[in-house]
């Protein structure tokens, strides 16, 4: 085999120049680009895959990339009063709660409260009227059960009476007696006295009172036959 002119006997053949691959149509400004391992050589300057002044996480400390001028107190706490409300009804004290815990200044927040009460975003008197009614009407709460979930909400003691007397008490009657006659059966075989305690235990955490409560469940057993004779009266 014969060597290539000038290469010494013995000696391989010069492999072939690698040419670098370029890109198949001009970057920015018509310069051509050239990929070389991870980055990109453009007019002679490697840029890697982040931004100058940016970290892996973020804009790297003291870049000044992301920063801007500091919120308003006041368009922060109407933000967090209707992100709020969007979800579900809330009472003021509700809301007053929330921007505590957000450190908003409390005028600041005394003044978007009041708004939100003039335009009609916050009234605590149709809250308390529409919890009193879905809440008898959903889980049979007596009107005792109300005004303490009403009052843990924040609502004042006027706005709560309201509410709950808007309760027909006969309605709260024939409540506590749909009550007692879907959890009857279940009882069924067991002493009267038995039956009497849990079914007059379930209306009491509904916030019956102890008289309603067992007059209701000793009317439901004397219908069904049982001997309540030995019972005690509540009345």
């Amino acid at each position: 085999m014969t060597n290539p002119a000038g290469s010494a006997p013995g000696a391989l053949p010069p492999l072939p120049a690698r040419r670098p691959r370029v890109a198949s149509r001009p970057g920015a400004g018509g310069a051509w680009s050239v990929r070389r391992g991870s980055g990109t050589v453009k007019g002679g300057e490697m840029r890697q895959g982040r931004r100058r002044g940016r970290g892996p996480d973020g804009p790297a400390p003291g870049s000044g990339a992301d920063e801007g001028p500091p919120a308003n107190p006041e368009a922060v706490a109407r933000a967090i009063c209707l992100r709020l409300l969007t979800g579900a009804p809330r009472t003021r004290a509700q809301l007053a709660e929330a921007l505590r815990r957000r450190d908003v200044p409390d005028d600041v927040a005394e003044a978007v409260l009041s708004r939100f009460s003039e335009v009609g975003l916050i009234d605590d008197q149709a809250f308390s009227a529409a919890w009193v009614s879905s809440r008898h009407a959903g889980r049979g709460l007596a009107r005792r059960a109300l005004a303490a979930e009403l009052r843990q909400r924040g609502v004042d003691e006027d706005t709560v009476r309201d509410a709950v007397d808007r309760l027909d008490p006969d309605q709260e009657l024939q409540t506590a007696r749909d009550l007692v006659a879907r959890r009857l059966p279940a009882t069924r075989g067991l002493d009267p006295a038995v039956r009497m305690r849990r079914l007059g235990g379930m209306l009491a955490r509904k916030g019956y009172p102890a008289g309603v409560a067992f007059r209701v469940v000793r009317e439901a057993l004397e219908a069904e036959g049982a001997d309540t004779e030995s019972l005690p009266d509540f009345e």
